[in-house]
């Protein structure tokens, strides 16, 4: 009975783990965004981390998205996929 217990309690503690580190990269993007309004250098450090983190995930967002007319809205697009995610993984 214990052996049957052990992979359900992996599991949980795994979807526990990743449901952190998507809370933690949903804070990256945020402050990624704050950064954006503040308008620090490229060259800031950062702005530099934020953008290495962030860029690999919203670059693909972006191509998908129409225009917007200098609105960019694909972090709000990646943080409601982030979300949606986490719904499915807690469900």
């Amino acid at each position: 009975m214990l052996d049957c217990q052990r992979p359900q309690r992996v599991l949980l503690k795994s979807v526990g783990i990743l449901s952190l580190v998507l809370d933690g990269y949903s804070l990256v993007v945020l402050v990624s965004v704050i950064l954006s309004w503040l308008n620090l250098s490229q060259d800031h450090p950062l702005a530099t981390i934020t953008r290495r983190l962030t860029e690999p995930a919203l670059a693909p967002i972006r191509r998908l998205l129409p225009s917007g007319g200098g609105i960019d809205i694909s972090p709000m697009v990646l943080l409601l996929g982030i979300r949606l995610l986490k719904r499915v993984l807690l469900s």
